[in-house]
């Protein structure tokens, strides 16, 4: 019997998938849950027995929420990446370590395969198959969903057949947690028109009273809120999360272009990461040159797009890495925010490194780094050009 891994989250797909490998393909199923940070004790023991349940060969948790931060969360944050400006990556930035991790797997325990539940109209299967390809190009890519060509229904009346007991209901909607985000797609976001109901919502909102909250950045990286230090920005990203949560902040639908050359709507709720990408942002336009800001947006868009894509294995994503992390030397700072029912205010920042500095001026209103005359030579200077090509023109068109 070929030993096959199994990305394995225990939704519906990959439910469906661990039944069908074992009972219909005659594997030798390793189902290997890869934690990003989104699932609870209770709810990954809830998982692990769920998957002894379908008689598979084994079931294993790899947890790499640390190497997803170092590796790829360090750098979204650095560039403020938020795709079509709405989008925190929330699950393509995961699914690229989910499919480095299983890869490495399959190796050490020489499978013969590798499978995943990915439909044949979204991005994860493209992303999936790109890394299996690049690191474990000699061992077989099988995805059930994609080649039957499976609705959620028909695999619900799958595994009712085969006497799984889940809650179906629920099922309807396809949830991926992880620590930078929890994405959910259902009927609503199948067309155009239609926003997700309350109950779909994986953090439902408890929280109804302002609150503001103080985060602070050590080099770019969160490092302390409202005044407790973190050792490991892991644990800074959940704690605000937990705060942050049951607001309802974080919610929304993205619009995007997929891989694949189609358009696709998935709601998203990522308290934590929007929070955290504008409190940097913020940061940045005080301690940042504009030249500065400038080549860093157009590099971290790049970098964005590319690893949504798949393209984390690309040698050009490491030297932007180096580039992001570069321009974090003095990202340091408290930035406040007031959080409310689903939205937050930025209130402002300190800084040490503030280059709004009141000592050099103060601006519409006094300066106290040069002098008026300094001014009318430097406009004439730098509009020299411009005036030269008006009079030139003028006078040929006379």
């Amino acid at each position: 019997m070929q030993k096959i891994v199994l990305a394995y989250s225990g939704g519906l797909d990959t439910t469906f998938c661990a039944l069908h490998l074992s009972k219909d393909l005659g594997y030798e199923v390793h189902a290997v849950l890869v934690n990003t940070g989104g699932f609870s004790e209770e709810e990954l023991k809830s998982i692990e027995s769920r998957a002894k349940s379908l008689g598979i060969a084994s079931f294993t948790i790899l947890d790499v929420v640390d190497t997803y931060y170092q590796q790829v969360l360090k750098y979204l944050t650095f560039g403020n990446v938020l795709k079509n400006g709405t989008y925190p990556l929330s699950v393509s930035a995961e699914r690229i370590l989910q499919a480095k991790s299983l890869a490495d797997y399959a190796k050490s325990i020489g499978a013969k395969a590798v499978a995943h539940g990915s439909t044949g109209a979204g991005n994860d299967q493209v992303r999936f198959d790109m890394i299996f390809q690049t690191i474990i190009p000699d061992i077989e890519i099988i995805t059930p969903i994609r080649d039957l060509k499976l609705s959620r229904q028909e695999e619900i009346e799958y595994l009712k057949k085969h006497g799984v007991e889940m809650n179906f209901e629920k099922a309807a909607y396809s949830i991926n947690k992880g620590i930078w985000g929890t994405s959910v797609g259902g009927k609503e976001t199948l067309s155009s028109l239609g926003y997700l109901p309350e109950e779909a919502w994986p953090t439902q909102i408890t929280e109804k009273e302002a609150k503001e909250v103080k985060l602070t950045f050590v080099q770019g990286e969160l490092k302390g809120i409202d005044n407790e230090v973190f050792d490991n920005p892991v644990e800074a990203i959940q704690k605000l999360q937990e705060i942050a949560g049951p607001f309802g902040i974080g919610r929304d639908i993205h619009v995007g272009d997929t891989i694949i050359g189609i358009k696709g709507r998935v709601g998203f709720e990522a308290a934590a990461p929007i929070i955290i990408i504008k409190a940097h942002q913020l940061l940045e336009k005080h301690t940042l040159t504009k030249w500065q800001l400038f080549w860093k947006n157009q590099q971290a868009e790049f970098y964005g797009n590319h690893l949504h894509e798949g393209h984390y294995l690309d040698p050009v994503m490491r030297n932007l890495e180096a580039f992001l992390q570069s321009t974090q030397e003095f990202v340091s700072g408290d930035v406040f925010v007031r959080l409310d029912v689903k939205h937050f205010t930025l209130l402002g920042i300190a800084s040490a490194h503030d280059l709004m500095a009141s000592k050099f001026g103060s601006y519409g209103e006094m300066n106290k780094g040069y002098t008026a005359e300094d001014v009318k030579g430097f406009t004439r200077i730098l509009g020299n050009q411009t005036a030269i090509f008006h009079q030139v023109n003028q006078q040929e068109n006379d």
